[in-house]
């Protein structure tokens, strides 16, 4: 059955497949277009450097009226990321528009990692280290983008 919102998602992993933004890839489960992996790679010259990041978004028949559900799958440890992996970011929340095709979903996510926004945070201990403690939030974020890459 072909609905509007997997209409909408077979363009975007077309989009996606075409036009990839740098250090990001995603696609769907095996024979369901409403549930997607995904990896984002940490930002160059940034303490995320060298990590991969494994994702995981489930759509609703609303996409793209509502924003997906999207989660890491990887161990996070970052100021708008709380511990189950959801992700407080305005676009998948209250700044939502059905403009943003997955790939601007996982593009903003991947700024969000060097640019966070400790005044919302989801992690109230990487907020704290993040504003007060540079060097300390930073080794931490090494450790994560090496688990990263022992990770399954």
């Amino acid at each position: 059955m072909s609905t509007p919102s997997r209409k909408r998602l077979m363009r975007d992993f077309k989009r996606l497949q075409q036009d990839p933004p740098a250090g990001i890839s995603g696609a769907p489960q095996d024979n369901n277009i409403m549930l997607w992996n995904a990896v984002i790679f940490g930002p160059d010259d940034t303490p995320w450097d060298g990590g991969t990041f494994k994702l995981s978004l489930q759509f609703s028949e609303d996409y793209p009226n509502k924003p997906p559900n999207v989660r890491f799958v990887s161990r996070m440890f970052h100021p708008n990321i709380y511990a189950d992996g959801s992700i407080c970011l305005d676009i998948l929340q209250n700044q939502w528009s059905p403009i943003y095709d997955v790939a601007a979903i996982l593009t903003s996510i991947q700024s969000l990692l060097c640019d966070p926004n400790p005044n919302s945070p989801a992690n109230s201990e990487a907020a704290r280290m993040f504003s007060e403690h540079k060097r300390e939030y930073n080794r931490r974020v090494r450790e994560i983008v090496e688990q990263s890459w022992t990770a399954d």
